[in-house]
């Protein structure tokens, strides 16, 4: 048992870049994981990771280590979690790696009958909106869009199965500036915009059947997409410009009368967000639970 503790400890520390990187994932203290690796390296007579105060990577010998473990941990993962399915309630953390829109638009309609469902359950929402790597994230499973999933996933959709992006802007600034009829007016108006964590700014997208039209828009606030899509909507109510965003998030400021809708009838529509996991044969009881409960939802 020890053993396997140690081999545990070692592959944390390999899969998530060094001992303060595991202790998070793992609720082990950075100091039981040094021990745990420095015992392992002890048994075998190798070193298995070259340390600096500001980096851990693993040696030729604790790569080939890793390599070789994996398959036989995931194979021990397997079989506790088919164990774990004749428990009459799942129990267990499952962790998220979810969009901003995600968390506000999907996840406050599953998240509390799902708790309720499950109190054995500790849901761990993790909002993130740059593209990682599931598994290097430390997480369950994540709801992301089609374009931007990772390989080698099970995918379900979760939420509405069709969205929308829309154009909006405040009666007080529509009276000062005038609606646009066309997209292509908007180049001529105060647009707010947003930026991605990679620096790029998406042009607007417009849609009719059969026609479609991109505009490269400019205006006088540009705002980090995700985190501070909040921030262009409360400038758009107070009259600074137009903005563009999912219109599930404009539609409380709509209804209100806060904003406007414009352009209505080429707001373009897309495929909704996916759960998405590995596509492991047996999934942990959390993971499953809550894949089930998806499943069973209604938009």
């Amino acid at each position: 048992m020890q053993d396997l503790q140690d081999i545990s400890a070692f592959v944390a520390v390999a899969t998530h870049g060094g001992f303060r990187g595991a202790a998070r994932h793992t609720g082990a203290s950075a100091s039981q994981l040094s021990e745990a690796v420095r015992r392992l390296e002890t048994r075998l007579g190798l070193r298995l990771f070259n340390r600096t105060t500001r980096s851990v990577a693993t040696t030729a010998a604790g790569q080939h280590l890793l390599e070789q473990l994996t398959p036989a941990l995931n194979a021990v993962e397997s079989a506790l979690d088919v164990a774990n399915r004749f428990r009459d309630r799942p129990a267990g953390r499952l962790r998220l790696n979810v969009p901003l829109s995600a968390s506000r638009l999907v996840l406050p309609r599953i998240i509390p009958p799902f708790l309720a469902a499950y109190p054995e359950i500790r849901l761990e929402v993790v909002v993130d909106d740059r593209f990682v790597e599931l598994l290097q994230s430390g997480c369950d499973a994540g709801i992301r869009y089609e374009e931007s999933m990772d390989q080698d996933m099970v995918a379900i959709p979760i939420g509405p199965k069709r969205q929308r992006m829309g154009a909006a802007a405040s009666p007080a600034y529509l009276a000062r500036h005038g609606r646009p009829t066309h997209p292509d007016d908007l180049r001529n108006h105060l647009c707010l915009r947003g930026r991605f964590s990679s620096g790029a700014m998406p042009a607007w997208v417009f849609e009719q059947p059969g026609k479609r039209v991109t505009v490269d828009v400019d205006g006088p606030l540009i705002v980090s997409l995700g985190e501070a899509a909040d921030l262009a909507v409360d400038a758009a109510v107070g009259g600074a410009g137009v903005v563009y965003l999912f219109e599930d998030w404009l539609q409380p400021f709509l209804d209100r009368g806060e904003l406007e809708p414009l352009l209505q009838d080429w707001w373009p529509s897309f495929t909704g967000p996916l759960l998405y996991f590995p596509g492991r044969r047996y999934l942990p009881a959390p993971l499953r639970a809550f894949v089930d409960f998806v499943q069973t939802q209604r938009w």
